[in-house]
């Protein structure tokens, strides 16, 4: 068993490099599939936003609520093995992303103010 799992070793490697180099973006595009090129789509398209209470993400049909490595999307509640450290949304992967390379969108308000929980 490896000391440190494939999505700890790019998130290490982005978190030194501060940006996306050609090189992880290959990692995360093999390692994380169409969800890794969705993650990092939506992070240089500006669309990881931090309030005061949450981080979301826009998606194409609505926001989503990242807390933790944990999203409120669908394909996180039915698709993804919790116990299974790779299998994360792409949402939860723009947030991991967007924070190791100073590109998350910050409003200093409160997401519960602006948009009224589900």
């Amino acid at each position: 068993m490896s000391d440190v799992n494939p999505v700890e070793r790019w998130q290490a490697e982005l978190e030194e490099a501060g940006e996306l180099t050609p090189e992880i973006v290959e990692r995360i595009s093999n390692l994380h599939g169409d969800r890794g090129v969705r993650a990092i789509e939506a992070v240089s398209e500006n669309r990881v936003k931090a309030y005061r209470d949450f981080t979301i993400v826009v998606g194409y049909d609505d926001e989503y609520i990242v807390e933790d490595g944990n999203c409120t999307c669908k394909d996180s509640e039915y698709n993804l093995d919790p116990e299974e450290p790779t299998d994360l949304c792409w949402h939860a992967l723009a947030v991991a992303i967007a924070r190791r390379v100073g590109h998350v969108d910050y409003h200093d308000m409160w997401y519960s103010d602006v948009r009224e929980l589900l």
